[in-house]
């Protein structure tokens, strides 16, 4: 017999994993969840500070979005693979805005819990961005 709440929870999980997805809406982020970058160790913790810190790189460093090629959803993990694409329009890492365009391959690997996503950790080649910026 198929489990309710395994199914319940999946479904859950994938509405708003999909639709975090889609919007970058911190309502699908808990409350003490914890984003870090694997490349640097940086960790932004708290809903508030995780929604700043995506107004910051989607927003205010970069007029970007996310381009999604692939996706893996579970009740309790999630993966997404694509593109953070966009121009760079204020201040990153020391350098004033270039207006250029970036395209810099991603990974994220996520924990959910109670189909809010409790911890991602974020593979993005910086090292890729910051040669499309410089060079």
């Amino acid at each position: 017999m198929e489990d309710v709440l395994t199914t319940t929870g999946y479904a859950i999980a994938l509405k708003n994993m999909n639709a975090y997805f889609e919007t970058h809406d911190v309502r699908y982020v808990a409350d003490d969840a914890v984003f870090i970058n694997m490349g640097t160790g940086e960790r932004t913790e708290g809903r508030e500070a995780i929604g700043k810190m995506l107004d910051y790189f989607y927003h205010i460093a970069f007029d970007a979005r996310a381009e999604f090629i692939n996706s893996i959803i579970t009740e309790k993990k999630a993966m997404v693979e694509g593109l953070f694409v966009g121009k760079h329009i204020g201040e990153f890492a020391g350098l004033p805005a270039t207006y250029k365009t970036v395209s810099v391959p991603l990974c994220v690997t996520y924990n959910i819990e109670n189909g809010l996503i409790q911890e991602a950790r974020i593979y993005m080649l910086t090292d890729v961005l910051m040669q499309q910026l410089r060079g």
